[in-house]
């Protein structure tokens, strides 16, 4: 067992930090099995040497935030837990905690270490895949840095594009023209496109073409320059179509691909442009990919439990075979 104790300085931002009735300090209590006793500014942490520092690094984050004006809630409370639990040192912790995406109506910031790789990636590639299961904000962060970037006037304009697979031939018989036939399948990103901007400028940019949200057969022989380009489900493109994709990347611009390899509706015997793409490129240069894992879920905690109990399963079933 081991014990610490340390100081912060600001008292009013100690009080944000412990949340009413010392709330938040219970929830971390809970999530390291740990003790903490908060006296004033003073803090002292009572429990096994790691699960110690890893509250210590938790309050620290916690306390950085508070004082950029972010209001400390339970998602933050568990992002920090999430980060300093993950064998990274204070320095990369804090340097994790730094990472502020600002849009018009939101500051967003990852969540877990794999978030935050997965920005820091995004902002330094011009070309990235985001792997996992459905939950652990890959289009949402991907989204929530073009937007950013667009506010800054770093890109011109947005590209959000996806697979219609689940449609399939039906899609002709559903009502409307093409756009309203394909609407409900781009509808995640119209989501978080209206969380991060009144939906009067959504509105007015999706008429000016400054944001575009399109099934991935309308990128077909296009050049997209000074744009912020978005595939999601990328697992249920062929390789023709993954390739017309990728190649479609012009001057001044960054491309995401985000996919989950365990969740591809083609056709049995049809193999996800995804993974040819992933084989096909590993060895290419200024190319990064992030994976996550169940871990890094930040919807309803029993989400997590749930793709955490796919994810054995599955694991099972390799070994098996």
């Amino acid at each position: 067992m081991a014990e610490i104790a340390f100081e912060l300085f600001n008292n009013q931002l100690v009080q944000q930090l412990v949340g009413e009735a010392d709330s938040n300090l219970r929830l971390i209590e809970k999530m390291l099995n740990v003790e903490i006793l908060s006296f004033g500014n003073q803090i002292t942490v009572k429990g096994a040497n790691s699960d110690v520092e890893s509250a210590r690094s938790a309050i620290e984050t916690l306390y950085n935030k508070a004082s950029k004006g972010i209001e400390i809630g339970e998602q933050e409370v568990k992002a920090a837990v999430r980060m300093s639990g993950d064998s990274h040192s204070a320095a990369e912790v804090n340097e994790m905690s730094d990472i502020v995406l600002k849009t018009k109506k939101r500051y967003i910031y990852p969540r877990s270490a794999h978030q935050a790789k997965y920005i820091q990636e995004m902002m330094k590639n011009e070309l990235v895949f985001g792997l996992g299961p459905a939950g652990t904000g890959k289009t949402y962060l991907a989204v929530a840095l073009a937007v950013s970037m667009m506010l800054e006037g770093t890109i011109d304009k947005i590209i959000l594009s996806r697979p219609a697979v689940e449609a399939g031939e039906n899609l002709g018989f559903l009502p409307g023209d093409l756009k309203e036939k394909v609407d409900p399948y781009l509808r995640p990103l119209y989501d978080a496109l209206y969380e991060m901007l009144p939906a009067e400028q959504v509105d007015k940019k999706l008429a000016l073409g400054e944001i575009e949200i399109a099934p991935l057969a309308f990128m077909r022989g296009r050049t997209l320059s000074n744009s912020f380009i978005i595939l999601d489900e990328a697992q249920n493109t062929t390789p023709m179509q993954m390739k017309m994709f990728l190649t479609r990347l012009g001057e001044n611009s960054r491309m995401v691909v985000n996919g989950d390899l365990s969740q591809v509706d083609l056709p049995r015997g049809v193999v996800s442009g995804l993974r040819d793409a992933l084989d096909t490129l590993r060895n290419v240069h200024n190319i990064s990919s992030v994976t996550f894992s169940s871990e890094d879920v930040v919807r309803h905690g029993l989400v997590a439990k749930i793709v955490q109990a796919y994810e054995e399963r599955s694991k099972k079933q390799q070994e098996n075979d």
